[in-house]
């Protein structure tokens, strides 16, 4: 039987209150698992940026956009991680198809 695998990205937002350690450390942790359990993972890191509207009062988050390839069980657990993760103030991964 084949491994069935799709393109998935995912973009998540830290809270900057954190410090460049701790969102680099984040950053790390979340490759990290991307690479475990997919492949092609490309991270982008735009920074901080001013967010549309106030999230626990908080108007900047550090914007990641992580991409990469994976068996459909992977983003569901990345999804469940990122929901539990304390310094991610949101995220949202999306299948791209081929």
């Amino acid at each position: 039987m084949a491994k069935i695998s799709a393109n998935y990205e995912v973009v998540y937002i830290i809270d900057p209150a954190q410090g460049e350690e701790a969102i680099a450390a984040t950053v790390a942790k979340f490759q990290a698992l991307a690479e475990q359990n997919g492949s092609n993972v490309v991270v982008e890191e735009w920074g901080k940026r001013k967010l549309a509207y106030a999230i626990d009062y908080k108007t900047e988050g550090y914007y990641v956009l992580m991409s990469f390839t994976s068996a459909p069980e992977f983003p569901k657990e990345l999804d469940r991680i990122l929901g539990i993760s304390e310094d991610i103030m949101r995220s949202m991964i999306v299948c791209k198809g081929e």
